[in-house]
């Protein structure tokens, strides 16, 4: 295979379209179209490019995109031939001889097909209106804090939560597609210095991260209102303390979003990245949405300072720990420019002292570990369903059923009462106590949710966005396992070599063991959070029924004991 030595020139992808006034010397482009910047410096909001006809203008920085590393020499490649006739994956991007096609392995759940390697990387930015547009663009141009999803504040079923992580990041599995055929034969194209992310043996489990000494957390906490512009501009601001460093710091709805876009971005194809709370077009002021808000929040967080990947991250320790604003716009700015970002993070992973993995061992564990993970996303949907379903009746109908008794105990000893005879005080009495005691059960069944039910349905939110993440980290593993299954087919038509095929083994078993990881730290996760939601709702539980018990049930039960002895 033949290097890239050509110095790269500084591309852009063009997200929007954008037709230039006659007069303005300013450049139409189209979106998707990838352009070369000739001058940053305009000034402005502009910059100057020239497009592939050779024409020369300006074109507004937040309509283009600059192309990471990887993603320049993708284009490059393509341009001097690397990525066709030179290329041993050549014959799966064009679907030539041979009879292969760059199928993703007969169409794996939760990838895409038939994408353009164009269009794959016009993807790849993930479109996401409030993300952080690059070094061009500054933190006013992003300020408005609107939200496009209206969250309906409950726990049905979400148009955001079935994806998963595509669904807020786009076409996700698209941009993977291409550099995967790259990532296990071609990586020494684009050399970088990265940071290595360590698996090792960690016992009969299996593999595991190399999990550091201090287990990281923070607390979000302490919302307050700013507003800017003169007022005209509002917004919430958290602040977000870490155990590392006990110093606050300060960010918006915004600022997470940011974050959760660039370690999706950086992370998604080793690591479940689960979906921020859902965004709200109105009441994003009211006390009770600021307190929902801060509490996913504060859950999101949580799980992410509990992985060793993430929460070792420069991204998320800038996010927890930045200095100033100058700080905080620098790290931001370098974040944007990482290039070790999609299928290029498994070139960061080494499993230390851990022998190659047979490749029927590798997808017998892939395939265990979907069909795992399609069940608990089964079961933890049931039981959102009939959580929510419960909710609904202990906030609606079930106390007015209560309320309605209580009534009519109370009715009834009126009438008793209007007898005149004066032997039956105590029985009335009694009836009046038993009927105020539903009444009481009755409020106490209506808040009794808010004490035991809300965290286990919390908790399950959380996993069902985790688990929907799973379908498109499963899907690069499989495919990755079908690109290895053709490599003697590859050796033989003469389009990879022996060595070749045998470095693709070992980055697939590389893959692997990052996956089974993945799946120990999901498992050892999983048990602690349910075993801990499920003490926490069984107690609750316990103690609501014996606040019935010892509350004012026992005045009414004490009071017809002495009806019995009168």
């Amino acid at each position: 295979m033949r290097k890239v030595t050509t110095r790269l020139a500084t591309s852009a992808q063009v997200l929007y379209d954008f037709t230039a006034e006659p007069g303005n010397n300013e450049l139409s482009v189209r979106e998707g179209e990838t352009i070369t910047i000739t001058n940053q410096n305009v000034g402005g909001g502009w910059i100057e490019a020239k497009n592939s006809r050779g024409e020369v203008g300006l074109v507004p920085e937040d309509y283009i995109e600059v192309c990471s590393g990887y993603q320049k020499w993708l284009l490059l490649a393509q341009k001097t031939g690397t990525s066709n006739g030179n290329d041993p994956w050549a014959v799966f991007d064009s679907n030539a001889s041979g009879g292969f096609s760059n199928n993703w392995a007969a169409q794996p759940e939760g990838t895409e097909t038939g994408e353009t390697s164009s269009s794959a990387w016009h993807s790849g930015g993930h479109g996401h209106p409030q993300a952080y547009q690059g070094p061009g663009a500054e933190d006013d141009e992003w300020d408005e804090e609107w939200d496009d999803v209206k969250s309906s504040g409950g726990y049905a079923e979400s148009e955001a939560g079935e994806g998963g992580a595509i669904h807020r990041g786009g076409a996700h599995g698209s941009s993977m597609k291409i550099a995967l055929n790259k990532v296990l034969i071609a990586i020494s194209f684009y050399m970088m210095r990265v940071r290595i992310y360590t698996v090792f043996q960690g016992g009969e489990a299996g593999p595991v991260w190399a999990y550091p000494d201090y287990q990281l957390d923070c607390v979000v906490a302490d919302p307050k209102k700013g507003t800017k512009m003169y007022g005209l501009k509002s917004y919430i601001e958290y602040q977000v303390t870490p155990t590392t460093t006990n110093k606050p710091v300060n960010h918006r709805y915004k600022h997470f979003d940011w974050l959760y876009e660039r370690l999706l971005d950086k992370y998604g194809s080793a690591i479940p990245i689960p979906c921020l709370p859902d965004k709200q077009v109105t009441g994003r002021f009211e006390e009770e949405f600021i307190k929902m808000r801060m509490e996913r929040l504060q859950g999101w967080m949580s799980r992410m300072c509990r992985h060793p990947v993430v929460s070792s991250s420069e991204v998320f320790q800038l996010f927890l720990s930045y200095k100033d604003e100058k700080d905080w716009k620098m790290g931001k700015r370098k974040a944007e420019k990482d290039e070790t970002v999609g299928v290029m993070i498994f070139s960061t992973i080494e499993p230390e002292g851990l022998p190659d993995l047979d490749l029927i061992e590798v997808e017998q564990k892939c395939e265990q570990f979907n069909r795992f993970t399609r069940a608990m996303d089964d079961g933890v949907k049931d039981l959102l369903t009939v959580g929510n379903e419960h909710w609904k009746r202990c906030t609606g109908p079930l106390p007015k059923e209560y309320q309605r008794i209580g009534k009519a105990f109370q009715n009834l000893s009126s009438v008793f009462n209007s007898s005149g005879y004066e032997g039956e005080a105590t029985l009335t009495d009694a009836l009046t106590a038993a009927g105020k005691t539903y009444e009481d059960i009755a409020q106490m069944v209506a808040e009794q949710p808010k004490k035991d039910l809300h965290f286990l349905m919390e908790t399950n939110n959380e996993y069902k966005g985790l688990l929907g993440c799973f379908p498109d980290t499963i899907g690069v593993h499989k495919a990755a396992i079908e690109k290895v299954k053709e490599a003697d087919k590859l050796v033989a038509t003469g389009k990879i070599t022996t060595s070749e095929k045998i470095t693709m083994s070992k980055r697939a078993s590389t893959m692997s063991y990052a996956l089974q990881a993945e799946m120990i730290h999901f498992h050892t996760n999983r048990i602690y959070d349910y075993n801990r939601v499920m003490q926490q709702y069984l107690e609750q539980q316990v103690k609501f029924y014996e606040m019935v018990k010892c509350g004012n049930n026992s005045k009414s039960s004490r009071a017809f004991h002495n009806v019995g002895r009168c």
